[in-house]
């Protein structure tokens, strides 16, 4: 399979998922990525007030705003208080906007080794007994595999960002950021079906890098919702749960064609 027949049945396989999910009654796996928004934007909030908190007494006892006195003292001190809290809520948006494709990915882990695990039971028409022992090793697995291509994605992006000083070349480096992204976002989906098969994690890293284009299709469209402003993370966690299941058809489809080696 070359690299666009790969891209193809990578996207193809979302509107089979969506189909899939209809079909046989997984719709209440949208009920994990709610709830995700719902604890990420709690422990989010509760985090900008701490430390806004305790960043601005810390400020307090080094520069003595409450004891200031002179006219528009209290304008003055409010005004370095709303600076702090906005400046952590800026900062905790960044960290979320660049690491939540991530964070997902590690904290959604369990859901997506049961989903894929049940939407493969699913497509062979086998009903495979639960392994609790199984099923925290796909967890590990899928944690690691997250950890290690953030850590790859991060060393990638700091040489294209080297590289995007130089002229021409830095035009196309944020088409090839945007792919490295959906490269290893679709990695981590299609993964939880390579373990099932018992491919270590080198085997693994060979059956996508011979099957690049169905990677990067598979996380193309998690990656493209992942860049829309301000709800994007948000909205990437649903479809999330689409892309496992995408990744699973389109993997079953490969591994099952005796015709691909890898």
């Amino acid at each position: 399979m070359n690299y666009r027949q790969g891209f193809k049945l990578g996207l193809k396989s979302y509107s089979e998922a969506f189909s899939f999910i209809l079909k046989n009654k997984l719709v209440w796996y949208f009920l994990f990525p709610l709830l995700l928004n719902i604890l990420l934007f709690a422990i989010g909030f509760y985090s900008v007030v701490t430390w806004g908190d305790q960043l601005v007494g810390h400020l307090n006892e080094w520069m003595g705003i409450d004891s200031w006195d002179f006219w528009g003292a209290s304008f003055v001190a409010g005004s370095i208080k709303w600076f702090v809290w906005l400046i952590l809520r800026l900062l905790f948006f960044l960290i979320y906007a660049y690491m939540g494709g991530y964070i997902i990915l590690i904290l959604l882990s369990p859901v997506f080794a049961l989903l894929s695990e049940k939407t493969e039971n699913i497509l062979i028409n086998s009903s495979t007994p639960f392994n609790i022992r199984q099923f925290l090793k796909d967890i590990r697995r899928g944690v690691l595999l997250a950890i290690r291509n953030l850590c790859i994605e991060l060393l990638l992006t700091l040489a294209l960002f080297v590289l995007s000083f130089i002229p021409v070349v830095g035009y196309f480096t944020a088409i090839v950021l945007f792919l490295v992204s959906a490269y290893f976002y679709g990695f981590s989906f299609i993964d939880y079906t390579l373990e099932r098969q018992r491919l270590d994690i080198h085997h693994s890293v060979r059956f996508i890098r011979s099957n690049k284009g169905l990677a990067v299709g598979n996380g193309f469209v998690f990656c493209l919702v992942l860049m829309i402003p301000f709800i994007g993370v948000s909205i990437a966690g649903f479809i999330s749960i689409i892309s496992v299941v995408a990744a699973t058809i389109s993997a079953n489809k490969v591994i099952h064609d005796k015709t691909i080696i890898y």
